[in-house]
């Protein structure tokens, strides 16, 4: 039920509204005055305010122009007991969402604030959306290497090319191709994304492609596929690095022929997509060794951006941790949370090998465990916990080939960061073993690729 303040000079009147709205189970504060009322709704939650029009010293409109200046977001129902249709005018004009005569007719006092409530809760619901929606294409940072890359963003995203966006797991790839999207005249159509890593072999044509039915066992309807369904905006090939050489010979085809011919179809369909492709492989490597087609990487690659990864921008790093917290605080009920200067400097001063994404973690993982709304040095280490001694531990074991083989494991305090770091330490050895090639180490180990890929980013592998 909707916390509700009252604001009146008259005791009498604010103790009969709030024993009406009490018997509907609603919670009540009361106020005399303007100013008692600003610093209640300063410090303390409400859902809702009862706003006297005419009262001494601020009176209601000034308290409502207050309110709306301080940023204190409620709705507030203004009541007055000589109200004329120019008060009630002049109150909505600014910001009042209802206006209510005094003496109360006790139905229409809990209809107001029934519809007030609601108000307030789809206000808030709308603010998270927003917050959430924003969040995802907003590309934070003021570094030389971001402004390039906002820079090369603004003019690409204006043309048709295709762009080829590379950088480490967690740098931001995605966004760049969001962006792209959004500030291009397709930003009004689908974006598409397909992750080509987290695809098995057998299944990423029929999802690039789309099928008829028959096409093979289980396909028993028609079912349209990414490159249809991006019609009239953006198709982003995520990862194409990890995309089986059958399938990237067939979306050769459809990029020169600009048609798609569904699996076990007979007709071709006009394909209306642009193309952003991003990967965190050596693509020019894979070409040499006969992994990735040198004709396929020439479409792809008309505008390439490289995304820096977090620490070649360290500068960067408080910026997007205070984004990052404020995002968070919004979208779950939590009271704004700030970082300082210690905290700031102590996230600034790690590598980040997971990147962006890392970050946003550990960013979360404090504003959940914080016992207060400043967060200091101590918060940052807490959060970060083990992890950021079980990546440091790991790297300094295997940067020296005659280190101790038990000395990571010293380091080690329990029993779960023992089986962490030998499994880090084991996919890393593996992996160098097959010079970086995620789809060869992974079956090897009769690992799932997209499981071998979460593996990685856990434990910040490149």
């Amino acid at each position: 039920m909707p916390r509700i303040l009252i604001v009146d000079d008259e005791e009498a009147i604010r103790k009969t509204v709030a024993q009406t709205l009490t018997s509907e189970k609603h919670e009540t504060a009361g106020a005399a005055n303007g100013k008692e009322a600003l610093e209640k709704l300063e410090g303390d939650t409400f859902d809702l305010a009862l706003v006297d029009l005419k009262m001494p010293g601020m009176d209601g409109r000034e308290l409502l122009t207050a309110i709306k200046d301080r940023g204190i977001d409620i709705p507030v129902v203004m009541m007055s007991g000589h109200g004329t249709i120019d008060d009630a005018l002049d109150a909505t004009r600014r910001g009042a969402l209802d206006f209510i005569q005094k003496p109360f007719d006790r139905d229409r006092l809990l209809l107001a604030v029934r519809n007030a409530a609601a108000h307030g809760r789809l206000a808030a619901e709308n603010r998270v959306l927003r917050t959430r929606v924003a969040s995802r294409t907003r590309m934070l940072g003021e570094s030389d290497a971001m402004k390039d890359v906002r820079a090369m963003i603004a003019k690409v995203a204006a043309t048709e090319a295709r762009v080829l966006v590379m950088g480490e797991n967690g740098s931001g790839k995605e966004l760049v191709a969001r962006l792209i999207h959004e500030q291009s005249p397709r930003g009004e159509g689908p974006f598409v994304d397909v992750n080509c890593a987290a695809l098995p072999d057998t299944l990423i044509e029929s999802e690039l492609f789309g099928y008829e039915p028959g096409a093979f066992t289980g396909a028993n309807k028609s079912m349209p596929g990414k490159f249809e369904q991006a019609k009239g905006g953006t198709l982003f090939l995520d990862e194409i690095g990890d995309m089986p050489l059958q399938a990237q010979a067939k979306v050769l085809r459809v990029l020169e022929e600009r048609q798609v011919r569904r699996l076990g179809g007979q007709k071709t369909l006009a394909v209306d997509a642009r193309v952003v492709a991003a990967t965190n492989r050596d693509l020019a490597g894979m070409i040499a060794t006969g992994e990735f087609r040198e004709d396929l990487f020439y479409r792809l690659n008309v505008v390439p951006i490289r995304v820096p990864p977090l620490r070649e921008r360290r500068a960067d790093v408080p910026v997007l941790a205070r984004g990052f917290l404020a995002d968070f605080c919004i979208a779950n009920g939590l009271p704004a949370r700030k970082l300082d200067a210690g905290a700031e400097t102590r996230l600034a001063g790690y590598h980040w090998p997971g990147n962006v994404r890392e970050l946003k973690n550990v960013v979360e993982r404090m504003a959940i465990l914080a016992d207060r709304d400043v967060i200091g040095e101590a918060d940052v280490s807490k959060a970060m916990g083990g992890t950021r001694q079980l990546a440091e531990a790991a790297k300094a074991a295997v940067a020296s080939a005659d280190a101790d083989p038990m000395s990571p494991f010293l380091a080690c305090r329990t029993y779960e960061q023992f089986k962490e770091m030998s499994e880090r330490l084991f996919l890393e050895s593996r992996l160098k073993a097959n010079d970086g090639n995620v789809s060869k180490t992974a079956e090897e180990l009769d690992m799932p690729r997209s499981n071998f890929y979460k593996k990685m980013e856990k434990y910040g592998l490149k």
